[in-house]
């Protein structure tokens, strides 16, 4: 049969779909599943999961994203999921100790956002968005055991992280068993052709590959994709971890993130998040301020690119105090002879939320007063009207006095 009007031929479309993929299972899958869906007039169901475990999507999500961004280009269906129900389990994968579960405001909270965000690399008009509440509630007890008959204990102690935890002797809880499978349940639902994850998601997709085949189904190819790295050059990206960069973010604050990473991560940046190789010609400072030019164009245009790059050369090559650096006033009652303890000035300005995180800021060497650094929480301050409190690397507050 010949290709669709308008789209490559299969083997074209495997072999862009696969730039960049870290594991395709099976071998030769996506070819077949493209060949047979060209055969049957149809577009491809190409699912896509997150929990949402978090209000903001960040760097790490927009490796698979830009490939789903692909398969839509190529005319097929992404099936974008929302995992209302499984975010109030827990997903266990590579962690050492059970997640907390989500209380339903928190889901949904997060969820609201997830869809905004989204429409900066997908079509909206071809995406379907899905959530698995929507069937997972209706599962009966003796459903969750059918769907439990066809995963042996020995398939789910292969996952590292359990085995890890079963040998040094923590505790896994059955509940964690559980998610895999009910993820998995999901691809069953949607009948979904592919399965684009990270690799570190590869066992609960093969898992989601055996309860199709169990029910009737071709199963899923997955398309795993490399882990991105978050700012500390070690962790994947993660908002809990610290160190995520977001695609909402403000750009400025995003720009110097970007500047932050180990220059060994600058490469894989370019390569995942802009899908090109970065300029040899280029030294390794120049070539991650164009990264990060590049990235935050993408997301917020090119105006905010060129501002957040003036705004960083400002406050970090020339050490200026940025235009748009917020006010905070400091009542006059608040001093004492003209005087104020450091770790109370923080807490009024705001710059940290209780005494606790203003002892720690100072206690690290991050707060300086007009460039003088303060590090004794007792220290007693002199203020003047219009001074700059710096907190960390790029949070300035310019300070105005109350008046009597």
């Amino acid at each position: 049969m010949a290709p669709k009007p308008g789209f490559p031929a299969p083997r074209e479309q495997a072999e862009i779909l696969l730039k960049g993929v870290a594991d395709e299972v099976p071998r030769k899958g996506l070819l077949e599943k493209l060949e047979l869906a060209q055969k049957e007039n149809r577009p491809l169901l190409v699912k896509y999961g997150a929990d949402p475990s978090a209000p903001h999507l960040h760097l790490g999500h927009t490796v698979p994203l830009l490939k789903l961004k692909q398969f839509q280009e190529f005319g097929h269906t992404i099936q974008f999921l929302i995992g209302d129900f499984t975010a109030k389990i827990g997903d266990p994968t590579g962690r050492s100790v059970a997640r907390p579960p989500l209380k339903d405001e928190e889901v949904l909270a997060n969820a609201g956002t997830y869809q905004d965000q989204l429409w900066k690399i997908l079509d909206k008009d071809k995406t379907v968005v899905v959530w698995n509440g929507e069937w997972c509630k209706k599962l009966k007890f003796d459903d969750v055991i059918r769907l439990a008959a066809h995963c042996t204990v020995a398939r789910i102690l292969e996952r590292e992280d359990f085995m890890k935890r079963y040998k040094e002797g923590k505790p896994i809880g059955l509940h964690e068993f559980l998610y895999p499978i009910i993820q998995g349940y999901d691809s069953v639902h949607l009948k979904s052709d592919v399965e684009v994850c990270g690799t570190d998601q590869i066992f609960n997709c093969h898992v989601a590959r055996d309860l199709q085949s169990a029910h009737g189904q071709d199963a899923e190819v997955i398309i795993a994709l490399p882990l991105l790295e978050g700012t500390d050059g070690v962790n994947k990206m993660s908002k809990s971890m610290g160190n995520s960069i977001g695609i909402t973010e403000a750009p400025g604050e995003a720009y110097g993130k970007i500047l932050s990473i180990p220059d060994q991560l600058t490469a894989k940046y370019w390569e995942l998040l802009l899908g090109e190789a970065p300029d040899a010609s280029l030294s390794a400072r120049d070539s991650k301020h164009l990264l990060a030019r590049r990235i935050i164009a993408r997301y917020h245009g090119e105006e905010a690119a060129i501002e957040a790059a003036s705004r960083f050369e400002k406050m970090f090559v020339r050490h200026e105090v940025p235009d748009d650096a917020p006010e905070a006033v400091i009542p006059a009652d608040a001093f004492k002879d003209g005087r104020i303890w450091a770790q109370k000035l923080l807490t009024l300005a705001k710059a940290a939320a209780s005494r606790g995180e203003a002892e720690r800021l100072l206690a690290q060497g991050a707060v300086e007063l007009d460039g003088v650094r303060i590090a004794d929480p007792r220290a007693d301050l002199e203020v003047k009207d219009g001074a700059v409190l710096k907190v960390g690397k790029r949070r300035y507050i310019r300070l105005r006095l109350g008046r009597q």
